[in-house]
């Protein structure tokens, strides 16, 4: 009996959480919305873009973060700013782009993305400003689109070149006992390195430096455009840092004047004639996605699949859900009304399986109509699987991509198992060859003759796929493969890639290919509905939280462990995981 009474009480309590939650939501939307369900703002305003948080490729709404904050999970979506930034062009409303970032939580591919769309506003006669407390090297990359750069008067401003770590876990191994048993092919395939060496193999070293260079020489071409400083003379200053703080910058020309807070605004007021003490009519990014309605009623579109994450079997809601994409490009190559395919791939890869099943989907598209791939920040390994069949590939300068090449890996717990936990295990099988994923002995060699064998197959296979894809021989593809990570100008140079840009140029070159003037972009997988996501919200972070408060300050090194136990079998993943500094 108590039983049931707790029962039906656990089940009224969620009930009446949920109806609390679906209303408080439905009074937060109606009281931003107007009558059309549609934001109003005023003449006059000026588009705030303060760029600070995670932006995935595609805008994440987190219906939880309006009346939940330490729940969100809210992420700007890049395609969805570059659009917003597109339509306050033409949007007589939106005098000019005030522009906030001290440092930014996405990828030098995204920032040039954005950093274009400034650029590409700035045609209309609008004006761009920028102000921030301090500067990173990406943010300040970013800020350079903007007709003025300002910045706190006692700010900092990081401009000494690119930087990346990357860890080495074969002592923690050797200390715990545990034996990484490790498959791969090339000199490159280096995402294992850090499980079986203390450094940098030289090879790993030549195409990290190789990859950092092209990238910040991209960078540093596009600050001296906008800064009327020689590339020469940035590359010194660079070098030596020779900047460190806000009045260096300014006498160096980085930054244009220094200011206060109160004095930005006085600025801003200036520039939109306003009275001295006048509220400046600033619209959040946020509050400005919600003010409009990109109406077309054209018959045509260009489907655009994004393919954002880590590369993974089945559906999924984050990541690269192989079942997912695969339903995406097949209901797109099967609509009449969808003309071409824009295929966004930002992704280090993941699993080799996941990614052929959706390599497959992508070939047959091509077959009846156009299908381009974007490249974003990555396209590397399985990312670059999903490009490759693509009719033309569109990457920009600083993308990370090639990596072509597999590896696998398998952990054997058995001594760390026994001698740190005691606890031991013996298998029974029917013949010579056991349970080769496991993680409670050692392969034979036997086993391991086959694990190579699989890894050697693959790599045979992805290696002509993507000569077919390239129309190239598998001989020119493996002087460029061996899980060599290359730039986007880098992949240009050696055929990887055909066309050096952005988003809005793959969509033009698809259109091109379609022979279609007049469509609509639609962009797949279509968000959860809400309902679905807001109570998905609350859950996925209420296990968020709870493991946080029960691992304390061994959380951090229990997400690892997780991304590590991702690596286990076969991967078509990225040559190593690192971030540009």
């Amino acid at each position: 009996m108590n039983f049931f009474k707790l029962f039906f009480a656990s089940c009224l309590g969620t009930i009446v959480g949920f109806l609390v939650l679906t209303g408080l939501s439905i009074m937060v939307l109606v009281s931003v919305s107007g009558s059309d369900g549609k934001l109003a703002i005023g003449d006059n305003s000026v588009l705030h873009l303060k760029l600070e948080g995670p932006i995935s490729e595609l805008e994440v709404d987190d219906p939880v973060s309006e009346i939940l904050p330490g729940f969100s999970n809210q992420r700007h979506g890049l395609l969805q700013i570059m659009e917003a930034i597109a339509f306050a062009k033409t949007d007589p409303k939106i005098k000019g782009i005030y522009l906030n970032t001290s440092r930014v939580m996405m990828g030098i591919a995204s920032v040039q993305e954005i950093r274009n769309a400034l650029i590409d506003f700035k045609q209309s006669g609008k004006w761009v400003i920028a102000y921030a407390d301090f500067y990173t090297e990406g943010a300040y990359y970013l800020a350079t689109a903007a007709d003025k750069v300002y910045m706190y008067s006692e700010g900092d401003v990081e401009f000494n070149g690119l930087a990346t770590d990357v860890v080495f876990f074969k002592k923690l191994f050797d200390k715990l006992e545990i034996k990484p048993e490790i498959f791969r092919v090339g000199d490159f395939k280096s995402a294992v390195e850090p499980f079986m060496r203390e450094n940098l193999s030289d090879a790993n070293k030549l195409q990290l430096n190789s990859m950092l260079y092209s990238i910040y020489g991209e960078m540093l071409h596009g600050i001296a455009d906008a800064r009327k400083i020689p590339y020469e003379k940035l590359k010194e200053m660079s070098d030596k840092m020779v900047v460190r703080n806000a009045a260096q910058a300014v006498s160096n020309g980085l930054i244009d004047s220094l200011y206060y807070d109160d004095q930005i605004k006085d600025l801003l007021r200036g520039k939109l004639d306003l009275d001295k003490n006048a509220r400046i009519p600033l619209v959040s990014y946020k509050k400005y996605k919600n003010s409009y309605t990109l109406t077309n009623s054209s018959v045509n579109e260009i489907a655009v699949i994004v393919a954002d994450g880590e590369i993974i079997p089945g559906k999924a809601d984050e990541g690269v859900g192989a079942v997912t994409i695969v339903e995406e490009i097949r209901k797109a190559r099967n609509n009449d009304k969808v003309k071409a395919i824009v295929l966004r791939v930002n992704s280090p890869g993941g699993v080799f399986q996941a990614g052929d099943m959706m390599w497959r989907e992508i070939v047959l598209a091509t077959k009846q109509k156009p299908v381009i791939a974007s490249m974003g920040d990555y396209a590397a390994s399985g990312g670059y699987y999903l490009a490759m069949p693509c009719d033309t590939i569109v990457a920009q300068p600083t993308t990370i991509t090639g990596s072509i090449g597999v590896f696998g890996v398998m952990f054997d717990l058995s001594q760390f198992m026994d001698h740190k936990l005691g606890i031991t295990s013996e298998e029974v099988k029917t013949g010579e060859i056991g349970e080769m994923m496991t993680m409670t002995r050692s392969l034979t060699d036997v086993e391991k003759g086959i694990m190579q064998k699989q890894v050697d197959e693959i790599y045979e296979t992805f290696t002509l796929k993507a000569a077919q894809g390239r129309s190239m021989t598998q001989d020119e593809i493996k002087k460029i493969a061996s899980g060599r990570v290359w730039t986007g100008s880098q992949a240009k140079d050696n055929g990887l890639a055909d066309v050096l840009g952005g988003f809005d140029d793959a969509v033009k070159i698809a259109a091109i290919k379609a022979r279609v003037s007049d469509y609509k972009l639609r962009y797949y997988p279509q968000p959860r509905p809400f309902l679905e996501k807001i109570l998905g919200a609350y859950e996925d972070n209420a296990k968020v939280k709870a493991l946080q408060k029960e691992l304390g300050v061994y959380y951090p090194w229990f997400r690892q462990w997780e991304k590590i136990k991702n690596y286990q079998g076969i991967q078509a993943r990225m040559g190593v995981e690192f971030e540009i500094k």
